[in-house]
């Protein structure tokens, strides 16, 4: 008995630590076993709707097109673009963006006027609250800090771009261009027995404007700078610089250049006393050789020079300069099908889908450049054949971010590869959209080709990541950007409003006429209406910018008793005959005009939209009506 209750206690001792050995075994394995299942299921985010969602839409589109197009114009430096943690709040605070599902109509009267099935991401996203509002980004605020939660009416955040860094400049609501004297930005100069004359290319004028710009400017980002040079007054002088949008996701840079008049403050100081607006500074503007002009195609020579152009654009035709180059790669080629000449959700949707397929292969996509324009985008409603990718989408973005040869010096290499060559090149042809990419994932041949040739719907691009291959197809948003010609206007337009303004999206066109699916759009969009809703969102006397589909340009007259209104049509001359969009793409276009058509006004329309301190939908904020009609909220 004794040595039995001697050993009691270690008994007990042995199962207690048994028992915890085991829970704790238990734990880990469980939890490896969560974390496995996580990693296997989880499916990042795509930029739009989910798989699941899109495939309900089409399917209940009997004839599986996309007949109906309400959609913004959005591309993927669009996407992403999450509200992070809101910055300190100004007195007047405008409001947060919500994510990028937020999707307003198109926005010209050419543009889409219908209901459309908008491409898009995995992950649901939160409806916006009333009037939108972006506030400007702390310099604190990182992607890390997460997305905000709904938002409310009135409620403010912070957007910040993933390429913006915490040494970016601290962000403010920005007040007007001119600086007060009081607050004039001062920095030593190297001499000032002349106070009548600034040298320009003393360094301190040069942060003195820097000082002026960061506190000025805060939606933007500043990037480098040229020498200052002297203005058309011994105490003026011209910068140019390059900068980017905090609410653009893509890299690329844009130009201004501005006039500064600056005097001398205490202790010999350099002092801004103001500065003159959007590219006032003529005298820093470099015109560019004419060796840096891009011809259409390898070999071709432009008809007509231009004596300014964007040195950041890159359309030129990639090559692959010798017949082993061609030799050893392999390529997947889509013949034209039926999404030729449908709308452009439906063609970008297509043309995703082709080059994640390429993507998934492993192979280099054959591509061809010519579009054509949906009726619904034409001023004479009709498609119109002809355009090029290049008027719409950022070519040189698509080169760098994904694998293409065009079709044109594809087909040429083809040809000559086989003039030269006694063995064929191996060709694996595939007749139906039904034979899946996993299927073709081992296929040894060098080139396969998918034909369209069966009748609507069989022949359209998009089917072929379809269904299961829904999984493994996933499209490369991120390649595709807006034109960088078309966000050059984007950008003007919203330069030559300091970048300080508010924005109402007013879809009228058939959706207004159509009492029967939105019975009080037409009278919610009145300008009465709008005049009475928008007074008590946005600020008396502030620039406001309306992007709509309103055909008849005096319908918004009544909001300049209140507002500084600008519209689309007010910025003609930047795309019109001496633009250097108009000479940029009329080489591009072998010396023949190119129109300004509904889908550029499009495009312009919605980026200088995104890009307002305060933004204003039709629907959820100025009408009742649901957005795809009645019943469907």
């Amino acid at each position: 008995m004794k040595d039995n209750n001697n050993s009691s206690p270690d008994l007990i001792g042995q199962n207690a630590i048994k028992i915890i050995s085991n829970v704790g075994f238990s734990i880990f394995v469980f939890s490896v076993l969560m974390f496995t299942i996580v990693a296997i299921t989880y499916q990042p985010p795509d930029p739009w709707e989910s798989s699941r969602a899109l495939t309900k839409v089409f399917t209940e589109v009997s004839n599986a097109t996309f007949q109906i197009d309400n959609s913004v114009v959005k591309t993927g430096e669009d996407v992403g673009m999450e509200p992070v943690s809101p910055a300190a709040a100004p007195e007047n605070p405008p409001v947060a963006r919500p994510g990028p599902v937020q999707e307003p109509e198109a926005v010209s009267p050419s543009a889409f006027d219908g209901p459309v099935a908008q491409p898009g991401p995995s992950a649901p996203r939160a409806q916006p609250g009333p009037f939108e509002k972006t506030g400007d980004v702390s310099p604190s605020a990182s992607i890390a800090d997460g997305p905000v939660a709904r938002l409310g009416p009135f409620e403010k955040t912070g957007l910040v771009s993933p390429f913006a860094s915490p040494a970016d400049a601290p962000v403010a609501q920005p007040g007007p261009l001119v600086e007060k004297p009081s607050e004039s930005v001062s920095i030593a100069s190297d001499s000032c027995d002349d106070k009548s004359v600034v040298n320009c290319s003393a360094p301190g004028v040069l942060r003195a404007i820097k000082k002026f710009n960061v506190k000025r400017f805060r939606s933007i980002v500043f990037l480098e700078y040229q020498t200052p040079v002297n203005g058309s007054n011994p105490n003026e002088c011209d910068v140019t610089w390059r900068y980017r949008n905090r609410k653009e996701r893509s890299w690329r840079k844009y130009r201004d250049f501005r006039r500064f008049k600056l005097g001398y403050g205490e202790n010999c100081t350099y002092k801004v006393v103001n500065a003159k607006g959007w590219h006032s500074g003529v005298n820093a503007r470099r015109p560019r050789s004419q060796s840096q002009l891009n011809g259409t195609r390898k070999g071709e020579k432009p008809k007509i020079v231009t004596t300014f152009r964007d040195d950041q654009i890159n359309d030129t035709i990639p090559v692959m300069g010798s017949g082993t180059g061609f030799r050893n790669g392999k390529y997947l080629y889509y013949s034209r099908g039926g999404d030729y000449c449908k709308n452009m959700n439906q063609y970008i949707w297509s043309l995703l889908c082709a080059l994640g397929e390429a993507r998934y292969l492993n192979r280099t996509f054959v591509m061809d450049l010519n579009v054509c324009l949906s009726s619904k985008h034409t001023s004479s409603n009709r498609d119109e054949e002809g355009k090029d990718f290049r008027f719409y989408f950022d070519f040189e973005h698509l080169k760098e971010s994904a694998s293409i040869v065009e079709e044109q010096e594809f087909l040429k290499d083809w040809k000559r590869f086989e003039k030269n060559h006694k063995k064929k090149i191996p060709v694996r042809k595939v007749t139906t959209y039904k034979v899946t990419p996993m299927q073709l994932k081992n296929d040894k041949s060098m080139i396969i080709w998918r034909r369209f040739d069966k009748p609507e719907p069989g022949n359209y691009w998009y089917r072929v990541c379809e269904n299961q291959a829904a999984n493994y197809i996933k499209r490369p948003w991120q390649s595709l950007w807006k034109s960088k010609r078309i966000m050059n206007i984007v950008s003007e337009i919203s330069g030559q409003m300091d970048w300080d303004y508010d924005a109402v999206h007013v879809i009228r066109g058939e959706k207004a006429q159509n009492k029967v699916v939105w019975p009080h759009l037409n009278e919610d969009t009145s300008p009465e209406s709008l005049v009475s809703k928008l007074q008590g969102v946005i600020q008396p006397w502030r620039n406001l910018y309306i992007a709509t589909n309103e055909p008849f340009y005096n319908y918004f007259d009544r909001l300049r008793s209140y507002y500084k209104v600008h519209l689309l049509d007010d910025y003609k001359e930047l795309w019109g005959g001496k633009s250097e969009w108009y000479n940029e793409t009329l080489v591009l276009n072998g010396g023949r005009p190119v129109v300004f058509d509904g889908y550029m006004r499009a495009e312009v329309d919605t980026e200088v939209l995104y890009r307002a301190k305060t933004r204003v939908e039709t629907f959820y904020n100025l009408t009742k009506d649901c957005k795809d009609g009645i019943h469907t909220c």
